[in-house]
């Protein structure tokens, strides 16, 4: 047995007292009492401290002081807390905590607003699924409530899907993904581009110069029925913009509008060093401006052909359908030198699907019913920078990063 195992098999059997400190947080609480506890040689075995609405519980676990001094450590302790207007927990015990079960998993749940019904609910869920919650933590208070649960004793896959037909039901939106080491490691996140990194569809404001919306329209509608796979529609459509003048580009590059939250999602991530790219069945006139504009990695989309200033009504180099846009991830993956469970895929439609599957988290942002149930967790809110909360990252870390630019 090591030195550190034997340490810690004595201190699972040696008594300990877990000193808890409650009452208005002010400055100066944690150095007081670890000042007052040092006189009476113990050892820390765990800290944990939170502040709610102004108000701290600082609990401190440590081993028993040496004889005959544990009833002068707790009135000192008691002084020192009343001196402080605070109040004082003395509890006698043996040991840590216990060990925590295998499986460890981090639940991220989005409301708006995050009610008591949907937490029961969901802390329920996760006690029946064999899960314990060990810690419980706010990423954020707007645009969403965010919380993340650290839960133990449940495998990730089975934790996931007992909470995933929980979701829709409470309002809520809730992503497990497993926890360690790799949830702060370097990253790529990739996206879709029409109706999830912008608002808009691409092909409907070519059409509208062309004033062929509602020809391209009923195409869409027939792939929708399952009449067209992705690649006949895109040439369908497409052949309608025959002639158009290539003028019409900067036009429509001026008409795209970004999702709310958009800038912030993607200058919050390259701050935190991941890699940002987008794959769109859309057209490269446009993904290559974005990808300029919003100083992406990667991008990837359909190129619409060009001949004497006239769109030829055809799309040259190889489609990016639904398969296509799963090559890409991994391609991107690899030329990043990220492992495809590290990667992160957004997106709202069916042709996402296989991406958003191959991803180790692929997200469905506020997408059809069918997407929303395939993909491995769902946002359901206007704002595509909450994506960020499912990655753990706090608010705080959004507005440092916006702060940090601005400097």
């Amino acid at each position: 047995m090591s030195a550190s195992q034997t340490s810690a098999s004595q201190t699972s059997e040696a008594p300990t007292l877990l000193v808890k400190i409650f009452g208005k947080d002010q400055p100066g609480i944690t150095a007081g009492l670890f000042d007052t506890l040092a006189a009476y040689l113990v050892d820390v075995v765990d800290i944990e401290q939170v502040v709610t609405r102004g108000r701290l519980v600082l609990c401190v676990l440590v081993t028993q002081p040496p004889a005959g001094l544990e009833g002068d450590l707790r009135a000192t302790v008691h002084s020192w807390a009343e001196s402080m207007k605070m109040q004082a927990e003395i509890i006698s015990g043996h040991g840590d905590n216990r060990p925590r079960g295998l499986g460890r998993s981090l639940v991220t749940v989005l409301g708006h607003p995050l009610t008591a019904e949907s937490t029961a609910a969901i802390a329920a869920r996760i006690a029946k699924a064999g899960g314990n919650i060990d810690r419980i933590f706010r990423l954020a208070k707007y645009p969403v409530t965010a919380v993340e649960f650290a839960v133990s004793g449940v495998e990730t896959g089975p934790l996931r899907t007992a909470l995933a037909s929980d979701a829709a039901a409470l309002g809520v939106d809730i992503a497990v993904v497993s926890a360690g080491l790799h949830r702060r490691a370097q990253r790529l996140v990739v996206m879709d581009v029409d109706s999830t990194l912008i608002q808009d569809e691409v092909i409907e404001l070519f059409a509208a110069h062309a004033g062929c919306e509602d020809q391209v329209a009923e195409v869409t509608a027939a792939a929708m029925r399952g009449e067209l796979d992705f690649e006949q529609s895109l040439h369908a459509r497409v052949a309608l913009l025959k002639g158009l003048d290539a003028s019409v580009v900067e036009k429509v590059r001026e008409q795209v509008r970004l999702t709310p939250g958009a800038r912030t999602l993607i200058r919050t991530l390259k701050r935190l060093g991941y890699q940002v790219g987008v794959v769109s069945g859309g057209f490269t006139q446009v993904t290559d401006d974005l990808k300029e504009r919003l100083g992406l990695d990667f991008a990837q989309a359909n190129t619409l052909e060009i001949v004497d200033g006239k769109l030829t009504g055809r799309v040259v180099g190889e489609v990016v359908d639904r398969a296509g846009k799963a090559r890409l991830l991994r391609r991107f993956a690899a030329e990043a030198g990220v492992p495809l469970s590290q990667t992160v895929a957004i997106g709202d439609g069916a042709n996402d699907l296989d991406m958003l599957n191959a991803a180790g988290l692929g997200v469905a942002f506020n997408a059809k019913p069918v997407v929303r149930e395939a993909a491995h967790t769902a946002v359901n809110f206007p704002f595509l920078d909450t994506v960020l909360y499912l990655l753990g990252i706090t608010r705080e870390e959004v507005e440092a990063a916006d702060t940090h630019d601005e400097g």
